[in-house]
């Protein structure tokens, strides 16, 4: 029995050398209300379709990791109440049989596994704010610094420790480049305040980046700190007051440790008024599109190789 199944339409593409996009199905199933889950993971699909790239969303199911879904795949991650899977979570699953929607550091994982090389995301985990007490940092980071993989993000959500989480790729020696920008974006935001220290202006380059990296014997990850586009990006003024409101909250409510993110990030979609989730499906869009040109681009450069 094989550890994981790759889709036929997906092991085709990569056998051919053409652009493969993996994409993550936690967004799906955890991410984003019902129905509208299930419209936004075809949709992402069909952006990669329209430019000549083959999707591979990834999912457990049924203990069977698997990289490229059918439609019967995709509704199941959409509709069905699924377990959040990150990496120690995959044999757990395979032993019992079951289904998990997988997170940025799973789906990074098994991915790579199958020999997919970019992967569109919405935003990353990071280090929590008041890690230096709760040790509270998303198995993301790590994973990447171990996994050949291009992940294009729009930076960490602003509910995370933002410098902290710079901080630690820096240690685990993960490369973080700007996609035409120097800052790094804070998700809903274009600009976190933080400078980069590198920044690129085409697929092409992240392309060249990423086989420079195999050439030196390099097995980390690549991270593309991709902004959402200026005029879609949530009004900074409103962000701030819904931020500042939800963690007081939070701490009216006694909410700590690891349940302060999922509490915050839900009631900041219902003080937003639904907006940071407009902005959530904006910048997701984005990511995809920018990583369907990079994989256009490292197929591009393998076979003139």
């Amino acid at each position: 029995m094989s550890a994981f199944t790759v889709s036929s339409e997906v092991a085709s593409a990569l056998a051919a050398g053409r652009p493969v996009v993996a994409l993550e199905s936690t967004i799906i199933s955890h991410g984003l209300p019902r129905p509208r889950n299930h419209a936004a993971a075809l949709e992402f699909e069909a952006l990669l379709r329209d430019r000549g790239v083959t999707p591979a969303t990834v999912a457990v199911l049924d203990g069977v990791p698997q990289i490229g879904l059918d439609a019967e795949g995709v509704r199941r991650i959409a509709e069905e109440d699924l377990a959040k899977a990150s990496v120690r979570d995959l044999p757990i699953l395979a032993a019992r049989g079951a289904s998990g929607a997988t997170t940025v550091a799973a789906t990074a994982h098994l991915a790579a596994l199958a020999g997919v090389r970019v992967f569109a995301t919405g935003g990353l985990g990071g280090v929590h704010r008041g890690a230096s007490q709760t040790f509270d940092e998303s198995a993301d980071l790590p994973t990447l610094a171990v996994t050949p993989i291009t992940v294009v993000s729009a930076g960490v959500k602003s509910v995370l420790d933002i410098a902290a989480t710079l901080e630690r790729l820096e240690t685990l020696s993960v490369p973080v480049v700007g996609y035409r920008t120097t800052q790094f974006p804070a998700f809903w935001l274009r600009e976190s305040g933080h400078q980069l220290d590198w920044s690129v202006e085409s697929a092409e380059e992240v392309a060249r980046i990423m086989s420079a990296r195999d050439v030196l014997g390099g097995r980390e990850g690549i991270i593309v700190a991709n902004p959402i586009p200026l005029e879609q990006q949530w009004d900074p003024l409103e962000h701030d007051r819904v931020l500042a409101t939800a963690f007081e909250a939070a701490e009216k409510a006694g909410v700590h440790g690891k349940a302060v993110t999922p509490f915050l990030l839900g009631f900041i979609v219902e003080a937003s008024g639904g907006r940071s989730l407009e902005v959530n499906l904006d910048l997701a869009r984005n990511n995809v599109r920018v990583a369907a040109d990079i994989a256009t681009a490292w197929s591009e450069l393998r076979l003139s190789a």
